[in-house]
């Protein structure tokens, strides 16, 4: 099958019947049939083809897989024992796509009714396609919907719920309430609040809480990361539900402002960049060492879901899930290849002193180099 698809016209007789990108911008789903058959692709923005599944075949099967269509990036054909319509069926009626919570898949529904699902984890690369309804057994570019779906259809009634969820009135206001609900019962009174999504979803805000009492620093926490699970999870841990939900958190003795450039940069990198972020994970600052918001000593975050001496986020759900937050805590370009192999080995020479002690390289703070009073 095709490992790369353009959104526009082909002009080699393959028609593109719907084009539909996900709420985050990192999956686009396409969808071409010519006269013989129709698939759907799952691609990345670069148009390279993450994920697919043959849709239906428009005209009398052939006996096997014909190899020189499939080679040359056409719509596939399926086997004669691999269709539900060995004569074929009309072409295909009026679609809708149903994404994924977390963006990484989508089901496609035909006149209402499911069609095919293309989840997060098929990867045309492993032999791994979609799911198609009018698929029997498996082949390379389709497997039964059939036989997949009491799987499947808990999922996607969670995202048919979500969605209409997350577009209704006030949906954001209430799930921005009870975040700030709960760091103000963990950590104190909210200061300022800035926003971090810059009009893009996910919607991310930054939530100050000043020092007060004994703490003599400054935490600052993302505020809607958690409001949709993160992509692929599923793929590399047994409960996704215990950490497909994350916040950021961060202390500092210095410029809150400065400190919170880091949710500017990696607030919205899960969905964006179809990934996950989770306890041990590494992040490397992607610009110059002297603007490293922590001070130029350091190359990177290490994230940890706990540290002694911080606060306890714990304790807030949503969606059913329990939301875990993330501490950031900055490391040196030689900690970033320790953590790399076994960030294990790193824990016993980090502690809270690394966060709310000031660095001699931290950058002044000023508007130059931090977001603007909110």
């Amino acid at each position: 099958m095709a490992t790369f698809r353009s959104t526009g016209e082909r002009g080699d007789g393959v028609e593109v019947v719907l084009t539909d990108v996900n709420p985050y911008g990192s999956r686009t789903l396409v969808v071409e049939r010519d006269e013989i058959s129709s698939v759907a692709y799952l691609c990345e923005p670069t148009g390279a083809v993450h994920g697919a599944v043959w849709l239906a075949n428009h005209a009398p099967a052939p006996p096997a897989v014909d190899l020189n269509r499939l080679n040359s990036g056409r719509p596939p054909v399926a086997p004669r024992a691999n269709t539900r319509h060995p004569s074929g069926r009309p072409p295909l009626g009026t679609l809708r796509p149903l994404w994924f919570e977390e963006g990484d898949g989508v089901a496609l529904y035909e006149n209402d009714e499911l069609l095919a699902v293309i989840p997060g984890w098929a990867d045309m690369t492993r032999a791994m396609p979609g799911y198609s309804r009018d698929a029997i057994g498996e082949t390379p570019f389709a497997w039964s919907l059939e036989e997949a779906h009491e799987g499947l259809a808990p999922r996607l009634a969670k995202a048919r719920s979500y969605w209409e969820w997350r577009g209704g009135d006030g949906a954001w206001a209430s799930f921005q309430q009870f975040v700030m609900g709960h760091l103000d019962r963990a950590v104190g009174s909210a200061g300022r609040f800035w926003d971090a999504g810059g009009g893009r979803l996910p919607t991310v805000g930054i939530t100050e809480r000043p020092p007060e009492r004994s703490r003599r620093y400054t935490i600052l926490s993302t505020v809607g990361m958690s409001c949709q699970r993160m992509p692929t999870v599923e793929q590399y841990i047994d409960r996704p539900d215990a950490y497909a939900r994350v916040e950021l958190a961060v202390a500092t003795p210095g410029d809150p402002r400065d400190a919170a450039r880091l949710f500017m940069w990696l607030g919205q990198y899960p969905w964006h960049s179809v990934t996950w972020l989770g306890h041990g994970h590494t992040a490397r600052w992607y610009h110059r060492p002297e603007t490293f918001p922590l001070g130029s000593a350091y190359s990177g975050v290490i994230m940890l879901a706990g540290l002694p001496g911080l606060p306890d986020l714990s304790g807030f759900t949503f969606g059913g899930d329990a939301v875990q937050w993330l501490w950031l805590v900055p490391v040196t370009a030689e900690e970033l290849e320790t953590a790399a192999q076994d960030y294990q080995k790193l824990l016993p020479h980090l502690s809270i002193d690394r966060l709310i002690r000031p660095s001699q390289g931290t950058l002044p703070g000023g508007r130059g180099n931090s977001i603007g009073d909110g």
